[in-house]
């Protein structure tokens, strides 16, 4: 049975941070540059997912029994990661929050498979700094996560923004 949770995160540094509970998230050297293209930074048992604003963002957090189908034409940007949780609780929170008030998540201990699908990602980047005062521009997260073994990162849709254009 599936558990889903809404939230909204600051995602202070343009990013919000997907890790075991247990881990000191430090992705300090995951992101490259290769991964702020990619928005998605990934150490062993901490993601990194970046976003288009510095202010609030959207996110949904669903735990699933399984792999999910794929719906990637409904969302700008999606990508997947393996994720190691040891203890069996993720934290989904921003890079400057404090973690122990973070929320957690029952899952799979051991080696799960996080997709991160988001969207409204022109209407975010216009707005800017405004784009967390309206339903209709604030960027939405959606994560999913299920018990999957160790797999490499994959770049399902790429979304990039150059000049004020969307290239998708």
């Amino acid at each position: 049975m599936a558990t889903t949770t809404e939230l909204t995160l600051f995602a202070d540094y343009f990013q919000i941070h997907v890790s075991d509970a247990d881990s000191d998230g430090d992705l300090s050297d995951a992101w490259t540059d290769q991964a702020v293209s990619d928005h998605l930074a990934v150490a062993p048992d901490a993601l990194g997912i970046g976003t288009v604003v510095n202010v609030n963002v959207s996110v949904t957090v669903i735990v699933l029994p399984q792999e999910p189908s794929d719906d990637s034409s409904e969302f700008d940007h999606v990508v997947e990661a393996g994720l190691d949780v040891p203890s069996g609780r993720l934290v989904v929170l921003g890079c400057t929050d404090y973690a122990p008030d973070a929320a957690t998540f029952e899952v799979a201990s051991g080696w799960n498979r996080v997709r991160v699908s988001r969207g409204d990602l022109a209407r975010a980047a216009q707005a800017d700094v405004d784009s967390d005062e309206s339903p209709e521009t604030i960027e939405k997260i959606r994560i999913q996560v299920w018990a999957a073994p160790e797999s490499a990162p994959t770049i399902i849709k790429r979304w990039s923004w150059s000049g004020g254009v969307f290239e998708g």
